[in-house]
């Protein structure tokens, strides 16, 4: 029985997964089984950062993400005129349309100071995953996931 000292010091190492989502699969599990999944953690080890490219950061892009975000700002403001004032339904309209304006500009404005000529995504990667589990709900953990294994024929 390995134990983890990752900030929490009284924990049982259930098990250690290659990808969060099959470290998720697995509390999903226990939780489906009506295991007091809030004695789990899953904790992320050896982690570094990685970025995705998604793609070149052009003046087009910029526009069509400044204009995305000014349409839902105005909508959520359209939005909010007709709850409180219903019988001025331009205002939802208006509302809109100077979300847009002001997010073309908004585009216009961050391409123009952007110092990087690409568009990325970060994220906080993991190389694996250990599922923790307080000590004194191990035996029943383990229970659960190896009776959900051999019902799925996973031997994993």
């Amino acid at each position: 029985m390995r134990t983890h000292d990752l900030r929490q010091p009284h924990k049982t190492v259930l098990g250690t997964y290659s990808t969060y989502d099959a470290a998720q699969h697995a509390v999903d599990t226990l939780a489906r089984h009506r295991f007091p999944v809030e004695h789990v953690s899953i904790v992320g080890t050896s982690l570094r950062w990685e970025e995705k490219v998604l793609g070149r950061w052009t003046l087009g892009r910029a526009l069509i993400t400044g204009a995305g975000t000014g349409v839902w700002i105005g909508l959520l403001i359209g939005l909010v005129f007709l709850i409180v004032s219903p019988w001025q339904g331009w205002a939802m309209t208006s509302a809109i349309v100077l979300g847009l304006i002001f997010g073309l500009i908004w585009g216009a404005i961050s391409y123009a100071l952007q110092r990087r000529a690409f568009a990325s995504l970060p994220a906080i990667v993991a190389d694996s995953y250990d599922i923790l589990v307080d000590p004194e709900f191990a035996d029943e953990a383990r229970r659960v996931l190896n009776t959900a294994r051999v019902a799925t024929g996973t031997f994993k």
